[in-house]
């Protein structure tokens, strides 16, 4: 038993270690890890639960263990890793024992390490047990207790409280330490969803309808990726968020629709979905491997009405004449700060810098794929980010520009009821502690005629 366990927990500390080093997204780097040591499912929820926690409360523990590792600034990385793990065991979760998860940390320190590793990382953590930790409350600042309590960088929280005040940065806070739900889409084209959920269901899987999207399912037990119905192409996982950008679209059938960063195309097999395989999705992405997922999910799916195309997006006009499609979807690149329950080792890597980057990027694309606009047409911009500086004032700044080009307050109507309160005007920021999606931010632009 202690070997699989103690496995497990070396598994996480080399997972932390190379997320840390490589500055890769943790949820590719811990799938791989999973399918090459071919654990069992006890053992994944458990190494998921260590490495995603550990992430998710980084600064916490950094902040606990800071005043046991005085006289050891310069420890080897793992190290730190593995105290923080340890440490997040004994503070976040009650049904592994201090003792056990000690000992696991020591016999790893030995393993990795030597004995004189081994005595320190016994020391330190035998000194919490009897000490205590130190108390978050006694830091004065609001914005500095709040960046601990939650692990989200002190510039972050700043800003977010500049833009949104402090209760909502709190709230926002709170729930990106939490797990998020897998949900997914069901192929309309294919099969209703009562009857996909059905299917589901008897294959032992216990799923929930979405109260907000009509064909979005969430799952509650087990990975729809790996279900019958997902391989025939009954459904696509997707966040409930990112599916309302194909209804900001409102793509009719017979349509010329063009989505111009599209890979891994969750939001251009919607489009074609909702245009029942009909008219034409053309989807262009930079990257040759990323849009092999493209056409990878729309042969899945059973979509012949989806295009794709490798190219810039910048440099898109090159490509297609002026005024050539009825509708354009602009799923931005941005900060990806609406996804950290996803990725929670962003938080630590993404810089004020970065989003001051990322505006520039999405002003020039929104610049780029304008001209491509038949009059009348709609233009949906998108992120998964809640910043203002990416979202409201890009936009705001792209009508500034350009007069022939308006907010279209029609958006709301074509929103799916639970949502049309949230929508002011031409545009919609959603929180993740709103529905329990991710962040998200959508606004719906309309060329005059």
């Amino acid at each position: 038993m202690t070997s699989t366990k103690k496995n497990v927990r070396a598994i996480a500390m080399d997972l932390l270690v190379q997320i840390e080093k490589n500055q890769s997204y943790s949820n590719l780097l811990l799938n791989n890890v999973i399918e090459k040591n071919e654990l069992s499912p006890i053992d994944v929820g458990l190494l998921t639960e260590l490495t995603y926690g550990t992430l998710q409360r980084r600064m916490a523990l950094d902040f606990y263990l800071k005043p046991f590792l005085k006289d050891n600034k310069k420890l080897a990385n793992w190290i730190h890793h593995l105290l923080r793990l340890t440490l997040y065991q004994m503070v976040y979760l009650d049904r592994i024992p201090d003792r056990a998860a000690i000992y696991e940390a020591v016999e790893i320190a030995k393993i990795r390490g030597h004995k004189g590793i081994a005595s320190l990382v016994n020391g330190v953590l035998r000194s919490i047990q009897r000490e205590g930790l130190p108390l978050m409350s006694e830091v004065s600042d609001p914005n500095e207790r709040l960046s601990l309590e939650t692990s989200h960088p002190l510039w972050l929280v700043t800003r977010w409280v500049k833009q949104f005040g402090f209760e909502k940065t709190k709230e926002m806070c709170e729930v990106n330490l939490t797990a998020p739900m897998q949900t997914a889409r069901v192929n309309l084209t294919k099969i209703s969803r009562d009857e996909c959920v059905a299917i589901l269901e008897e294959d032992g899987y216990q799923i929930e309808k979405s109260p907000i999207i009509p064909e979005a399912i969430r799952s509650l037990k087990g990975n729809l990726a790996s279900t019958i119905a997902f391989k025939y192409g009954m459904l696509t996982i997707q966040d409930e968020s990112s599916m309302l950008a194909a209804y900001a679209l409102g793509a009719k059938e017979g349509k010329f629709v063009l989505d111009a960063c599209a890979a891994p195309g969750g939001k251009s097999t919607h489009i074609a979905e909702k245009m029942q395989n009909t008219g034409e999705v053309i989807s262009v992405d930079l990257h040759q491997h990323k849009v092999k997922l493209i056409n990878d999910n729309a042969r899945r799916l059973g979509l012949s009405n989806i295009k794709t195309n490798v190219s810039d997006s910048r440099l898109i006009q090159e490509k297609f004449k002026d005024e050539s499609f009825n509708r354009i979807l602009l799923d931005a690149p941005c900060s990806g700060l609406g996804v950290m329950r996803r990725k929670p080792d962003m938080k630590y890597t993404k810089t004020e810098q970065d989003v001051e980057r990322l505006s520039v990027i999405q002003q020039d694309l929104l610049n780029s794929v304008a001209p491509l606009l038949k009059k009348g047409g709609i233009l949906v911009y998108s992120t998964c980010t809640v910043d203002k500086q990416e979202n409201e004032q890009t936009v705001k700044k792209f009508l500034e520009n350009h007069p022939e080009y308006e907010g279209d307050v029609s958006f709301k109507q074509r929103m799916p009821e639970a949502i049309q309160p949230l929508v002011t005007g031409y545009d919609l920021q959603i929180f993740p502690q709103d529905l329990g999606s991710d962040g998200f931010y959508i606004a719906a632009i309309r060329k005059k005629v």
